[in-house]
C-alpha cells in the first residue's frame, strides 16, 4: 500500500470531484442547527456523504432565539 505523501498522490488514488453534482432528493431537509455547532458538522458531513448539496437554502443564518451558557470573567 502507498503511503499518501500529498494532495496530488491523494488525487491519483482517488480521484477529485470536478465533475461532483449533488442531487436534491426528499432527504435534503433545512437544519435549524446553529452553524459551527457538532450538530450542524455532523448534518453537513451526511449530506456530502449522501451526494447531497452542503448548504440548504432554508439553513438557519442566524442565532436569533438562541441561549447559551455565560461564563463570568475572571
Amino acid at each position: 500500500m502507498q503511503k499518501i505523501r500529498n494532495v496530488f498522490d491523494a488525487i491519483l488514488k482517488y480521484g477529485h470531484d470536478e465533475d461532483f453534482a449533488p442531487e436534491v432528493d426528499n432527504d435534503f431537509v433545512p437544519t435549524d442547527a446553529p452553524a459551527g455547532s457538532d450538530q450542524k458538522i455532523e448534518i453537513m458531513r451526511n449530506r456530502i456523504e449522501m451526494g447531497q448539496p452542503l448548504w440548504h437554502q432554508e439553513d438557519r443564518f442566524d442565532y436569533s432565539g438562541l441561549t447559551g451558557a455565560i461564563r463570568p470573567r475572571e
